[in-house]
């Protein structure tokens, strides 16, 4: 149980805008009032709050908290507070002083598209609003639970200066987040809480506070097959006392058998539409942050292939995993799913050949390449496996401009040179 500063490589942003490990897996995202009320039920303290569906609901559900609340917009995207509505309105998250001024703020965020810099350009519909009171609070901490795949280990991620864009915390002052991996089957010890505590600095009462949010954290992530549990801000009260005030919670997509309950949260209108689409052509799709599509077959060479592009330089804007479907339909439908993207400058197909032979892959991505004519972006072929170079050559010799590489790294740079000077 080693504490240490958080490295960048348990880091990235999903489109929710969450701070996630590097797990390229399809998991589900549920709304921020899905995630306090999950929080409330393993005993985790949160302000009241309540969902509002309509202008007049936001006005009864402020008069009944008391006058002063926070009107936030539900959707599965991060930048809620920088949005601009399609209405005007600067903002997904409002402070209102009155019902009234509740209600009439309502009115130009329900039914409205919020734009951030994780929607598509159209923005998003905002159909929910939660209605929250109003807290006093000292300081804003930032608490996470999630999977370290490197270390195969589960940690707690800590600081106290939350309330921020996480990652550029990490970028800029890594030295204020803390990382302490932990046994998931023995909890929350109360060695794991001494190490935490001397790390922190923290007081008896913060301590005893803190040990007691953690321990019904690990339960719920836990018995809910969790990948992510995000609190930023986590405010601490003058007594001493915490208070999670915002939550972002992602659940393992394997585990939709054991979870119905939980999986019946799901709002596929809010959802990456990319990602659905891939699942209907059993591909799996998960969107990121970056300009350089990937296809790849296996979710352990996508990461390494995120990895790679991430060491030349570059960043991935999703990972599209193949799986054992190598066929030329199979292509073509990545190839229009990933270019659906208008931040893709390159595409790098990464393709390890097994049981399927690397000349009939070669066969696939050039016949697929041909349907859809003309690509708008520059493609990198890396094949590596059986036949990988009579593969190769086929590509080469289909004179369709598309690059191949046989080098893992040399791969990488390439589609990195080429996004960069798209």
């Amino acid at each position: 149980m080693a504490c240490k500063n958080i490295s960048l490589r348990l880091l990235r942003s999903d489109h929710t805008g969450c701070l996630i490990s590097k797990q390229q897996i399809r998991q589900l995202s549920i709304h921020e009032y899905q995630s306090q009320d999950l929080l409330k039920q393993f005993g985790v303290p949160v302000p009241r709050g309540k969902v509002a569906q309509s202008p007049d609901e936001v006005r009864a559900i402020i008069e009944e908290l008391g006058g002063r609340c926070v009107v936030k917009s539900q959707i599965l995207r991060g930048g809620r507070g920088k949005g601009t509505f399609d209405s005007g309105l600067q903002g997904g998250i409002q402070m209102v002083e009155s019902p009234e001024a509740g209600k009439e703020i309502a009115s130009k965020m329900l039914g409205h598209r919020l734009k951030t810099k994780q929607t598509p350009s159209k923005g998003l519909k905002v159909d929910k609003l939660y209605v929250v009171e109003t807290i006093k609070y000292h300081d804003e901490w930032y608490l996470a639970m999630t999977i370290d795949r490197e270390q195969y280990k589960p940690a707690i991620i800590i600081s106290k200066s939350g309330g921020v864009d996480i990652e550029t915390m990490a970028k800029e002052s890594p030295e204020k987040l803390l990382t302490f991996h932990f046994n998931l089957t023995q909890g929350i010890t109360a060695e794991l809480i001494s190490e935490i505590s001397r790390a922190l600095r923290t007081s008896v009462a913060e301590t005893k506070n803190l040990e007691q949010i953690l321990s019904r954290m690990h339960s719920l992530f836990v018995s809910k097959d969790a990948t992510l549990l995000e609190i930023n801000p986590l405010v601490r009260s003058s007594d001493s006392t915490f208070t999670c005030l915002d939550a972002k919670f992602s659940f393992d997509n394997a585990a939709e058998k054991r979870q119905q309950d939980l999986f019946a949260l799901r709002d596929v209108e809010h959802e990456v539409s990319e990602e659905l689409e891939a699942e209907k052509y059993g591909l799996v799709y998960v969107r990121m942050d970056g300009n350089i599509g990937n296809v790849v077959n296996g979710a352990g060479l996508a990461m390494a292939t995120n990895d790679a592009i991430a060491h030349s330089g570059g960043a991935s804007a999703n990972f599209l995993d193949a799986g054992g479907q190598a066929t030329k339909e199979t292509m073509m439908k990545a190839f229009e799913i990933i270019l659906r993207d208008e931040r893709v400058k390159t595409i790098l197909v990464n393709i390890y050949g097994g049981i399927t032979r690397c000349d009939m892959i070669a066969e696939s991505i050039i016949g697929a390449a041909k349907e859809l004519g003309s690509l708008r972006v520059p493609v990198v072929v890396r094949l590596q496996g059986t036949n990988s170079e009579e593969g190769l050559k086929l590509v080469e010799k289909a004179n369709l401009g598309l690059h191949t590489e046989s080098g893992f790294g040399d791969a990488a740079k390439k589609a990195v040179e080429l996004a960069k000077s798209a």
